[in-house]
């Protein structure tokens, strides 16, 4: 074997590992991809003689270069229009069933709590939490010291569980029941019915970045949500047509006109109620939102 194939048979055994770890860093897969691509070519660069544990080495470098990214776009999402979400992600549903720490680390109410944190804290909590690395792994990866790390984690971990809700996997038949006795209220316009599907506190999210028409805020409430939800429907023209689908782990309507998706919208489920809709309609982030993606930590 020549040393480019140990290279590349070695990226390979660990890629969706790495991609995980961008993508929960990012909240972006096409960001993911580009960071793994760069990362790649550094990583052709190795000497492997000097490489001693493979799976930390390019752990520590894939976070660098998510670190990267994310600190160069802090402008860009300052100045976004309306509220940001992370891209949408189409899993192989199989990498996250048995494994509940990954299926909750790549939920869409998972990564909107991480886009709370710093860059450094969403780094840290990433590799310490979901993927179970060293505090001095980590100080490596992150340019920190072993005690800025453990500092850092302790708040990363503080501040998520103070915002997110209970995680509860969701059995696959429950939740295509709802989703189709969803799909049922709001085609046929039956408010109550719809209403008698959510939780108190549902929320409503739009991304666009301007780009599409949506909500500038999020629409809060039963009534309001359900109301917007079923004017959406009432718009839909026969060009139009809608798919149920899975993504984040989460069960997920795609609009489709023609063969192009014009948006994809999760549905968070908790205790039998729906308590948020994350709707993705900026054309940007959907550009590769049919691209299945397999993840593993």
């Amino acid at each position: 074997m020549t040393t480019a194939d140990e290279h590349a048979e070695r990226f390979t055994l660990l890629r969706p590992l790495l991609f995980t770890i961008a993508y929960e860093i990012l909240g972006s897969a096409t960001e993911a991809d580009d960071v793994l691509q760069d990362g790649y070519l550094r990583w052709a660069t190795v000497d492997l003689d000097e490489v001693r544990d493979t799976k930390a080495y390019l752990a520590q470098l894939v976070t660098r270069q998510a670190l990267n990214t994310l600190r160069s776009q802090a402008r860009r999402r300052e100045d976004y229009v309306g509220p940001w979400l992370p891209e949408p992600l189409l899993l192989d549903e199989r990498d996250a069933a048995t494994d509940v720490v990954l299926a909750e680390s790549v939920s869409m109410a998972m990564l909107v709590v991480l886009e709370t944190l710093t860059p450094d804290e969403r780094a840290v909590f990433v590799l310490r939490e979901v993927f179970g690395f060293s505090h001095d792994e980590i100080a490596a990866a992150v340019g920190k010291s072993t005690a800025a790390v453990r500092q850092i984690s302790h708040r990363a971990r503080e501040h998520v569980h103070a915002r997110r809700r209970r995680f509860e996997p969701l059995d696959p038949q429950q939740s295509e029941q709802i989703t189709m006795q969803f799909l049922l209220a709001a085609a046929t316009g039956d408010v109550d019915g719809l209403m008698g599907m959510l939780a108190p506190d549902v929320v409503f999210t739009s991304d666009s970045d301007g780009k599409a028409s949506s909500a500038r805020r999020p629409v809060l409430g039963p009534d309001k949500v359900a109301r917007f939800i079923i004017g959406l429907f009432r718009q839909a023209t026969p060009e139009y047509r809608i798919e149920a689908a899975n993504y984040n782990g989460a069960p997920a309507l795609v609009v489709y006109r023609g063969e192009v998706p014009e948006s994809v919208m999760t549905i968070e489920i908790t205790d039998g109620t729906i308590t948020n809709f994350y709707a993705m309609r900026n054309p940007e982030k959907l550009a590769a939102v049919t691209v299945r993606r397999e993840i593993s930590r």
